[in-house]
């Protein structure tokens, strides 16, 4: 039996469910890159504030990466994961995936098909 926890999101104040269980399964925010210092947040968010707060936190980032800075860059040295998250890692456009900076620079380099959004 699994006991969802119901939590309220600190930002919005909507109230969600916490994907962590007694039975020690892991919340779906797990599933994002592990960018948070726990004391820029009070609790936990919503799915929706999460993902806002996430992809402004590595638009952030990416801001301060130049292609002298891009190789070796923090990115590059989380965990690697097969996991691509819409709007993390990528959007859409006419159909087609657009990769985005934040998902080259976890790849770690460049691979020379003159993606729209490389930061090499």
């Amino acid at each position: 039996m699994n006991t969802i926890k119901v939590k309220h999101c600190s930002t919005c104040e909507m109230p969600f469910n916490c994907g962590d269980t007694l039975e020690g399964e892991k919340c779906w925010c797990n599933n994002f890159p592990p960018i948070f210092n726990p004391l820029d947040i009070e609790d936990c968010l919503c799915s929706s504030c999460f993902s806002k707060a996430c992809s402004n936190k590595i638009d952030e980032f990416v801001a301060t990466v130049t292609p002298e800075t891009a190789i070796g860059n923090k990115a590059s040295l989380l965990p690697e994961t097969t996991n691509i998250i819409e709007g993390i890692d990528y959007y859409f456009e006419d159909g087609n995936y657009v990769f985005k900076a934040w998902f080259h620079l976890k790849r770690g380099y460049c691979c020379k098909s003159d993606c729209a959004h490389c930061p090499y």
